[in-house]
């Protein structure tokens, strides 16, 4: 086959020119297969790190915004120690009603970690507080609802407590006084570093409501004592 002259109405490409063209064309496109096979599930990788990212600075800001707002509040007969439990992979305590639609009043809430199909999840979980002489302020008896998961794996959240001596222990249990801060440690569940985001929060309470009715009442402080120190405890772990 000839090729036809220029200009001439059969003008055109040869078999040879369109075999040649196509085999360009899929070398191109299956180069550019190869690169968006290897870009896309890194853009997704770091895609969903910054979102991980994002959600466990949102949940690290609620968790020290609830601990902080910890109120000093007994159940039961007598003046007993506040409702306050904590532990190193749990939390329970008095705050006020957070719930937008739930009107004013205070609440049991409690934060601890589950275990689910992708590693532990911390879940923040509320019960109604037990008013009355006979109820107990036990939190094993309280019935929790409406669970929401504030921090989800690859992390893991610890706690730590700190009182008027600023010494860190892993539990607070039947103290007559609230911490005076709460450290929230998180790490990789894989490795078990500790991350830069872990840090500590102060608890706004200081006082039971007895104790602004007089400075008799029992374990309230008497008018001489000087005033309590609320400088946070020494972090060492990126507190805040």
């Amino acid at each position: 086959m000839t090729p036809a002259a220029a200009g001439s109405p059969n003008a055109g490409f040869t078999l040879v020119e369109a075999l040649v063209a196509t085999l360009l064309m899929g070398f191109i496109l299956a180069a550019l297969g190869a690169v968006t096979g290897q870009w896309v599930p890194s853009w997704n990788r770091g895609l969903a790190g910054l979102q991980r990212t994002e959600l466990t600075a949102a949940g690290l800001d609620r968790l020290t915004d609830d601990l902080a707002e910890a109120a000093i509040i007994t159940t039961g007969p007598g003046i007993g120690p506040p409702l306050f439990d904590g532990s190193e992979l749990s939390v329970v305590f008095v705050r006020t009603r957070l719930a937008p639609n739930g009107g004013p009043g205070i609440e049991v809430v409690r934060l601890a970690e589950t275990s689910s199909d992708n590693g532990p999840a911390l879940v923040r979980s509320t019960a109604t507080l037990p008013i009355g002489p006979d109820q107990s302020a036990d939190s094993a008896n309280l019935m929790f609802s409406d669970p929401v998961v504030v921090i989800r794996a690859p992390y893991r959240v610890s706690f730590s407590y700190a009182g008027a001596d600023r010494l860190w222990r892993d539990n607070w249990h039947a103290q007559r006084e609230l911490p005076r801060a709460v450290r929230v440690q998180v790490r990789d569940n894989a490795t078990s570093d500790l991350l830069a985001v872990s840090t500590s929060t102060l608890i706004h309470a200081e006082l039971a409501a007895r104790c602004s009715w007089g400075t008799t009442a029992a374990g309230c402080p008497t008018g001489g004592e000087p005033a309590q120190n609320t400088t946070a405890p020494a972090n060492s772990n990126g507190g805040r």
